[in-house]
């Protein structure tokens, strides 16, 4: 009996022991089980979300039954609005289908290569694509900052470069399709010789042409706003007249001298045979010394400049158009 009972003591020590391991293992187990399965569950919900954006609140298509209400993550931002298409099996969508999006980036790309290229003419040479009109097709020509020569002059300039405007003006003249050119001039003037040369061009190009100054037409700009065959000035505008200045080392010798007095005739012959100022007159302008503080010269107003007969009218855009149309016609 003692044996016994000391074996039946033993049995059930040990299941004491063993019987509550096993089920704390089993109830371990279980519950890592649903710990996994509930972390999966939420790893699904969430698979489809990308960090820093918000969830749409839209409708998604499930494959072959009605839209399901869950909300799924928007890319790139908010959510959106529009509903989503119905994969194919289920019930007919009563919403709206998408476009072709082939068809709309095609003609998106088509239309930004056109604007892009017009956006880059007006960037690079300061035109941009001629006006089609009834009375007739007009092409512009902006004229600003300083007139850039030989030279390339600090990035932080604004210039007009007369190598690009001059090919553009050869295509002007060569163009049956342009039938006049108006030309907005807001320059402080630059180089003689690149400025004289764009204006010999504009008075020769065999078209019409009408110019515009707005803001200021000074130095070489003077010559550029009468190479036009009709000028306009804004009220507000002006026009400095002034003898040649140059920069950098002179050598101080006799021909020097001649040299700058045959630059400063060629300037004037210029302005006086596409203006209706004599050569007198313009002179004593340019060496007017009562005029300006620090310099020699003449600051003309828009009136002034009518009065002096070197512009011809005071007037605004909407003048120069009507005027140019005239010509034209």
């Amino acid at each position: 009996m003692r044996i016994n009972d000391t074996l039946m003591n033993m049995y059930r020590r040990n299941s004491l022991f063993k019987e509550p391991d096993e089920a704390r293992k089993k109830h371990t187990a279980g519950t890592e089980n649903t710990r996994l399965k509930a972390e999966n569950g939420e790893a699904s919900a969430v698979s489809t979300q990308q960090s820093g954006y918000e969830a749409s609140t839209q409708p998604t298509q499930q494959s072959g039954g009605e839209a399901s209400t869950q909300p799924t993550q928007q890319s790139g931002g908010k959510a959106s609005t529009q509903p989503m298409q119905q994969n194919s099996g289920g019930k007919a969508s009563t919403q709206p289908t998408q476009q072709n999006s082939g068809d709309i980036e095609e003609k998106y790309e088509n239309r930004s290569a056109a604007r892009k290229a017009a956006d880059e003419r007006i960037i690079e040479f300061g035109m941009a694509d001629a006006v089609k009109n009834p009375r007739g097709n007009i092409q512009f020509l902006n004229i600003i900052g300083q007139i850039e020569g030989h030279m390339v002059l600090p990035e932080q300039n604004k210039t007009t470069k007369y190598e690009h405007v001059i090919p553009q003006l050869f295509i002007t003249a060569q163009n049956p399709e342009t039938d006049g050119l108006l030309i907005l001039l807001n320059t402080v003037g630059g180089d003689v010789e690149a400025g004289l040369a764009l204006a010999e061009v504009i008075a020769g190009l065999g078209k019409p042409t009408v110019s515009l100054v707005i803001g200021g037409g000074h130095s070489i700009g003077v010559p550029l706003a009468v190479a036009a065959n009709y000028s306009f000035i804004a009220p507000s505008a002006t026009m400095t007249l002034h003898p040649v200045r140059v920069s950098g080392t002179v050598v101080g010798v006799p021909q020097t001298f001649d040299y700058f007095n045959k630059t400063q005739q060629r300037i004037e012959d210029f302005i006086v045979r596409n203006s209706h100022i004599s050569k007198t007159r313009l002179n004593q302008l340019m060496m007017d010394t009562g005029n300006l503080i620090m310099d020699v010269g003449t600051t003309l107003t828009g009136a002034d400049a009518v009065k002096e007969k070197i512009i011809d009218e005071t007037g605004g855009l909407s003048d120069a158009i009507e005027k140019l149309y005239e010509i034209i016609q």
